[in-house]
C-alpha cells in the first residue's frame, strides 16, 4: 500500500508540478508564520472546551474544540494549536486543482486554480488561526469535489465519502448545512437531479445525518442554545449592508484581480455543454449566497463557496493567451502581496499598525465587537491575553490566604475566562467562571459568591450585588481590543444573594 501511495504521488507530480510547488509555497508560508503571534481569542476557548470532552456546546459543534485540545496536550504550544489550519490551507490547493480536472480542465487550468485558491485573501485570513471556520473551504471544496465526481461516474462510492465529509464538517461548523442545502438546490435545479435516483443516493444522505446528529441531539436536549447564540446576528446586528454592497466586499476579500474568475464559474457552466457538469455548482453559489444575505450574515460565511467556482472558472478561462494569463496572475499575486500583512502574522504589531494606517487596509467591521480594532480584530484578539493573566493573578495573590481559598474569578466573556483557565494554572488560580456561552452551563463550580474577582466587571451594577467593592486593578496592553484595555479588576466581597442563585441573570448566549 505504501508503495502504491508513493507511486501516486509520483504520478501526480509528474502530471502537474505547478499544483504541487504552489502547494509547497503556500505549507512554507504558513508553517513559518503558525507561531508568530499569541493564541486567538477563540482559540483559547476552544482549548477550555476541548479539555471538557462533551457530544456538543453552546456555540459550536465538538470537532474543533476536541481537536485544539489535542494539540496542546504536552504544554500550550501556539505552532501546534496552528498546524491543523495550516494544513488546512495547503490541503486546499490540490483540492481545488482537483476539481478542474475533474471537469476536463488541462494542467494550465488546474494550476490557476489551485493558485487562486491560495491568493485569497479571506481564504488565508480563515487558515491563519484555528477556528470552526477554518475547516469550511477544505470541506466545502471536497464536497463538491465528491458530488461532482459521483454526477460524472454515477460510482457510489463518491457518495458515500461525500457523507463522511458532509458529517464531519457539520460537527466542525453548523455553516456546513448552508452548502448542503444549496448543493442540494443546485442539483435539484439542473440536469444533475439525476443523482437522487441513484440507489446510493438517500444511503449516503442517511450515513452524514448519523455522523452529524450527536451534536444536534446535544443541541436538542439542551433547548437549542446555539439559534440564541446567533439570533442577534440574524435580527440584523452584522454590519453587512445591502445585498450589492456584500457582493462587493466579497469580491475585493477573494481579491478583486481574480473575480473574472470566480464570475467566470458561475456565467461559464451555463454557455455552452462542455461544463454542464458543473451547472449545479453555479446554481449552489447562488442558492448559499442568498441564505447568507437573507441571514445578515457576515461575509466569510460564504469564503469557503470561492474554491468551487475557482476551479469551474479556470476551465472556462484556460484558453486565455498565455502572456495575458501570466500579466493577469501576476497582478494578482501582487495583490496579494499587498493585503498578505492584514491577513498573515509577518508584521509586529507597531509594524502592522503603521501599514494598516499608510495603506487603509484594515478591513470594515462586520459587527460591534469589531469596532475600535487597534490592528485588525484577528491580531488584536492575539494579544495580551498572558498579561490580562498575569494582571488578575496579582490581585489574586494579594489577597489572604484564607480569602484566596474562597474566591471565584468572574470574566465578563468567555476569551478572558478562557485566557484565565490556559494560562492561570501555572499560577495556581482556581478555575474561571463567565456567563458567556458554554461557560454558562458550567455553572458556579461550588463557589458561593462570598468573595468574587470580577474582570471587566461594572462597578455600578455590582455595588448592588455585592456588600462591598473595590477597583483593586485593570486589565489592558497594547493593540487589544478596547473593550479589554483600562478595564477594571474589581474585587467583591459579600454577595448579597448566593452566587447559584443569581447564576441565571449572568446567562449571555452571543
Amino acid at each position: 500500500m505504501a508503495e502504491r501511495f508513493v507511486e501516486i504521488c509520483r504520478a501526480s507530480w509528474r502530471r502537474e508540478p505547478a499544483v504541487w510547488l504552489i502547494t509547497a509555497l503556500v505549507a512554507l508560508v504558513h508553517f513559518a508564520l503558525a507561531g508568530r503571534y499569541d493564541i486567538f481569542r477563540n482559540e483559547l476557548y476552544f482549548i477550555v472546551c476541548g479539555r471538557r470532552p462533551d457530544w456538543g456546546y453552546v456555540d459550536q459543534p465538538p470537532l474543533i474544540p476536541l481537536l485544539a485540545a489535542a494539540t496542546q496536550l504536552f504544554g500550550t504550544n501556539v505552532w501546534l494549536l496552528r498546524v491543523p489550519a495550516a494544513l488546512s490551507a495547503v490541503l486546499l490547493v490540490p483540492l481545488t486543482a482537483a476539481i478542474t480536472r475533474a471537469l476536463g480542465g488541462s494542467t494550465t487550468g488546474a494550476w490557476v486554480a489551485g493558485l487562486a485558491a491560495s491568493l485569497s485573501p479571506m481564504l488565508v485570513a480563515l487558515s491563519t488561526v484555528l477556528t470552526t471556520e477554518t475547516l469550511e473551504p477544505l470541506c466545502w471544496t471536497g464536497l463538491t469535489y465528491l458530488v461532482l465526481r459521483a454526477v460524472r461516474s454515477g460510482e457510489g462510492r463518491y457518495l458515500y465519502a461525500a457523507a463522511i465529509v458532509a458529517g464531519l464538517g457539520m460537527q466542525a461548523k453548523y455553516g456546513m448545512a448552508i452548502w448542503l442545502l444549496a448543493l442540494a438546490a443546485g442539483l435539484l435545479a439542473t440536469p444533475a437531479r439525476a443523482l437522487y435516483r441513484h440507489r446510493d443516493c438517500w444511503r449516503a444522505a442517511l450515513l452524514a445525518l448519523v455522523i452529524g446528529a450527536p451534536s444536534l441531539v446535544w443541541q436538542q436536549l439542551h433547548g437549542w442554545p446555539f439559534f440564541e447564540v446567533i439570533r442577534p446576528a440574524v435580527g440584523g446586528t452584522n454590519f453587512t449592508g445591502t445585498p450589492i454592497r456584500f457582493l462587493i466586499r466579497q469580491a475585493f476579500e477573494q481579491n478583486i484581480v481574480l473575480a473574472p474568475l470566480w464570475i467566470a464559474g458561475l456565467v461559464a457552466p451555463f454557455r455552452g455543454p462542455r461544463l454542464k457538469h458543473a451547472r449545479f455548482i453555479a446554481m449552489a453559489y447562488a442558492v448559499a449566497a442568498a441564505i447568507v444575505i437573507g441571514a445578515h450574515g457576515k461575509n466569510y460565511y460564504l469564503a469557503a463557496a470561492y474554491p468551487s467556482l475557482f476551479a469551474v472558472g479556470a476551465v472556462g478561462l484556460q484558453s486565455l493567451g498565455r502572456g495575458l494569463r501570466t500579466a493577469w496572475l501576476a497582478l494578482a499575486g501582487l495583490a496579494a502581496a499587498v493585503a498578505a500583512p492584514v491577513v498573515l502574522p509577518i508584521l509586529d504589531p507597531p509594524v502592522l499598525a503603521r501599514y494598516l494606517a499608510a495603506t487603509h487596509l484594515a478591513p470594515p467591521p462586520e459587527e460591534a465587537a469589531a469596532i475600535g480594532a487597534p490592528l485588525t480584530q484577528l491580531f488584536s484578539d492575539q494579544l495580551g491575553w498572558r498579561t490580562l493573566e498575569a494582571q488578575v493573578a496579582a490581585v489574586y495573590r494579594a489577597l489572604p490566604d484564607d480569602e484566596r481559598a474562597h474566591t471565584a474569578l468572574v470574566a465578563v466573556d468567555y476569551g478572558e475566562a478562557a485566557a484565565l483557565d490556559v494560562y492561570g494554572a501555572a499560577d495556581g488560580l482556581p478555575p474561571a467562571l463567565s456567563g458567556q456561552n458554554q461557560y454558562f452551563l458550567w455553572g458556579v463550580r461550588g463557589f458561593d459568591g462570598d468573595a468574587m474577582i470580577l474582570v471587566n466587571g461594572d462597578p455600578d451594577r455590582l455595588a448592588r450585588l455585592c456588600r462591598s467593592t473595590e477597583i483593586a486593578g485593570q486589565i489592558g496592553a497594547p493593540y487589544v481590543m478596547p473593550y479589554e484595555n483600562d478595564r477594571p479588576i474589581i474585587l467583591c466581597r459579600g454577595l448579597r444573594r448566593p452566587l447559584a442563585e443569581v447564576w441565571p441573570a449572568f446567562r449571555r448566549y452571543r
